[in-house]
């Protein structure tokens, strides 16, 4: 059994595949990883797809570290819905069962639905706050209470959550909420030497949908989507930095220093004016 674990929530996703990748190659990682003295805990929705991940990593770190260390690569696996307080405590339970400290806690999963409000049903909305704040501020405290030294949490927030958002007012607020969530707990931690970073990415083409919103966005759109191998490079960058909070892309960082000497109705009226035709649900 390993001495120290990496969590990744949402591991199944495009981006937690990102995150995997990079922590493979990841110098000050990688070492941790195929010696044995750290594993891989993966999580997801579903069983099925958490399976054939680990399978698919195993052969990429056989293929790529062709020596006897390749077999000491432990990874774990359990599926979870991160919006319900039960199946977060059967997780839990298995973590600790196994007694590994968290090294790092990668919060990747979110459900991402965009609709005007009143089109939500209440399961919906719930949901969305579940597992966009709640799940993530449980895992962070799962994290806090069984830090190995030098731990680092990083959380994927978005730049969606730096001002109101009509038409996305629900994830808008969640990840506002997460993004403040993370820099207050940054502060009470960092005596211990735990670093706790926020990523505020933009889009991520990661879905067809989504592929289909940048486009219909035009030259906005490209300018502010960055593929997740990039914002999981730059997450892990920002976290060994011990940075707190990290707007992913130059266009994302430039727009939010232009927009902050705007009026907030101002920014607003953009918002609804490009937002307003958008629609899209997570289940």
């Amino acid at each position: 059994m390993a001495e120290n674990c990496i969590i990744i929530t949402g591991a199944t996703g495009y981006l937690g595949k990102a995150f995997i990748n990079e922590l493979i190659k990841n110098k000050a990682t990688k070492s941790e990883i195929v010696s044995g003295g750290t594993s891989l805990v993966f999580t997801g929705r579903s069983e099925e797809k958490l399976a054939a991940l680990k399978s698919e990593i195993k052969s990429e770190i056989k293929s790529e570290f062709k020596n006897e260390n390749e077999s000491r690569v432990e990874i774990f696996v359990k599926a979870m819905d991160l919006s319900s307080e039960k199946s977060r405590a059967e997780f839990f339970a298995a973590l600790s069962f196994r007694g590994e400290k968290v090294k790092m806690l990668i919060n990747v999963a979110g459900a991402d639905i965009q609709k005007p409000f009143e089109e939500y049903t209440q399961e919906k909305l719930l949901f969305q706050c579940r597992a966009n704040f709640e799940g993530a501020a449980a895992m962070s405290l799962y994290a806090v209470q069984n830090a190995a030294k030098n731990a680092k949490i990083i959380n994927i927030s978005s730049v969606s959550g730096i001002y109101p958002m009509p038409y996305f007012a629900v994830y808008s607020a969640t990840k506002g909420a997460l993004t403040s969530f993370s820099l207050s707990l940054s502060r009470e931690v960092k005596k211990r030497g735990i670093t706790v970073t926020a990523i505020l990415p933009g889009a991520m083409p990661t879905r067809e949908d989504i592929r289909k919103q940048i486009r219909g966005q035009k030259a906005w759109g490209k300018l502010a989507a960055e593929p997740p191998s990039v914002v999981a490079r730059k997450s892990l960058r920002a976290a060994e930095k011990g940075k707190r909070k990290v707007i992913v892309g130059v266009w994302n960082k430039l727009m939010n220093a232009a927009t902050k000497l705007l009026p907030l109705s101002l920014k607003m009226k953009f918002i609804e004016k490009r937002w307003s035709k958008i629609s899209k649900d997570a289940f």
